[in-house]
């Protein structure tokens, strides 16, 4: 049982690591400047992230309730993989759009 309570709790830490990597939690932070100097985006809403999908790298804002499904979490693995989460735009996801759509459609 210890082995299963560990990996909830690194489940867990890595769960948080990508909300904290995430630029678009739906906060606002205070600051000035034209949107490059680490304002989130505020077509973002609370409780939502941003993320780019397929070839054209097309933008979705998804819950991050997506980040507790099994399926969802497997995609961010391979999104930090192959691309790292230590990036300004948000989660790049390496699947296409059909891919995702369906996925997003199904978790929902």
């Amino acid at each position: 049982m210890a082995i299963k309570k560990s990996s909830k709790l690194s489940q867990a830490a890595t769960l948080k690591q990508i909300l904290k990597r995430c630029s678009s939690l739906g906060k606002k932070q205070h600051g000035c400047g034209d949107g490059d100097d680490g304002l989130l985006p505020v077509d973002v809403p609370r409780g939502h992230f941003a993320v780019y999908v397929g070839e054209n790298r097309s933008r979705y804002i998804v819950p991050i309730s997506f980040l507790s499904h099994p399926d969802f979490q497997c995609l961010l693995r391979r999104a930090e993989e192959e691309f790292g989460f230590d990036h300004e735009m948000g989660i790049t996801l390496p699947c296409e759009e059909v891919f995702f759509r369906s996925l997003t459609s199904m978790i929902r």
